[in-house]
């Protein structure tokens, strides 16, 4: 952890300007003065001249705080490099029409789950069981749309998460998809780990003028690449060959596994039948991608106008107690004085 030191500072430094007002109590005192002739034949008193600075530096701090508290003391927001365990997840998900169908193909009704939905909340619990990451979010149907940059704020990834929650177009336009999800990742540190997930359930044909493009980017960016395909029911999976024509057009989501296969980074698939599939499939990628990250960590800005208010009425307090304690050395000589007259005693009064 390496932190970067919060600096002090104030909101209004006019304040600052009555600072000076705290030495008042050097040359004045709130206590009672009582004048005697000469404290030459009075022996040397120190609890006394302890309590006389005591409550001068009290006078001083009391002013000092106030003025302080009226400035608005605040330690600036900080920032904290740590290091843990996860890595930077570029999540790309398909808002295609077929994505609001169920597994079985249909449109949900009852308690069924449309694909798009049991991913949204599948994909919140990922989020929220990894405090470390750092996660983008973009969405594609027939055109990319970045819904979140990278960031540690997992909030805000979960609410951009759910915010995928419109109807998409018939289109499934992944290569833009990939070239913007590829562009969250940005220019972070190259030692970490990058993860980009991709939640689809297929149908997408990448223009071979297109490729080249992509397998540019994924080796200089090289992240693991997860395709996660949701599976409708009874359609092809990644492996079966089509009766006919083995082309693109015919067997896209075929096409489309091998093209990732032919990038030359990390990539594994999983096809997924229901939203039990997908759950499994998520925590594994979850124990894959667990490495040392390092990430920011920004603390808020700190007021301290309420230490100082604090302070101030502490030392004030001090003051007050001590005035509360003050006797009336005069007053009680004259008390004295008359208790201790003598009277004439009976036998005196009748001899006069």
């Amino acid at each position: 952890m390496t932190p970067l030191i919060a600096r002090f500072g104030v909101t209004a430094p006019g304040w600052l300007w009555l600072l000076p007002l705290a030495l008042l109590p050097l040359a004045a005192s709130a206590q009672r003065r009582i004048p005697v002739p000469s404290l030459a034949p009075v022996p040397a008193d120190g609890l006394s001249r302890l309590v006389d600075a005591v409550l001068t530096l009290a006078g001083m701090a009391g002013i000092g705080f106030l003025i302080l508290a009226l400035a608005g003391p605040h330690l600036s927001g900080e920032s904290l490099v740590r290091t843990g365990e996860g890595a930077q997840v570029s999540l790309l998900i398909d808002r295609s029409g077929s994505m609001n169908e169920t597994f079985a193909g249909r449109q949900p009704s009852g308690a069924e789950e449309s694909k798009a939905a049991a991913s949204r909340r599948i994909l919140e619990g990922f989020v929220g069981r990894r405090a470390h990451d750092l996660v983008a979010v973009s969405a594609f149907s027939t055109s990319p749309m970045a819904v979140l940059p990278m960031t540690d704020r997992h909030d805000a990834v979960r609410a951009a998460i759910r915010a995928i929650d419109r109807p998409g177009l018939e289109a499934t336009n992944v290569a833009r998809g990939l070239g913007l999800a590829l562009a969250q990742f940005g220019a972070g540190a190259p030692q970490a780990s990058r993860v980009l997930l991709l939640v689809s359930d297929g149908a997408a044909v990448i223009d071979r003028r297109i490729q080249p493009l992509l397998r540019e980017e994924f080796t200089k960016i090289r992240p693991t690449l997860y395709w996660l395909f949701l599976r409708t029911a009874g359609s092809p999976g990644l492996g079966d060959r089509p009766a006919g024509e083995d082309s693109p057009q015919a067997a896209p989501e075929r096409h489309l596994d091998l093209f990732f296969k032919s990038l030359g980074v990390p990539y594994r698939a999983f096809e997924a039948e229901n939203a039990q599939a997908v759950e499994e499939a998520i925590r594994e990628i979850d124990r894959q991608e667990r490495k040392p990250i390092s990430y920011l960590e920004r603390r808020p800005q700190r007021d301290l106008a309420g230490l100082a208010y604090g302070l101030a009425a502490l030392a004030l307090g001090l003051l007050l107690a001590a005035k509360l304690a003050e006797t009336d050395l005069a007053a009680g000589k004259a008390a004295t004085g008359s208790v201790s007259r003598p009277t004439a005693s009976p036998e005196t009064r009748r001899a006069a």
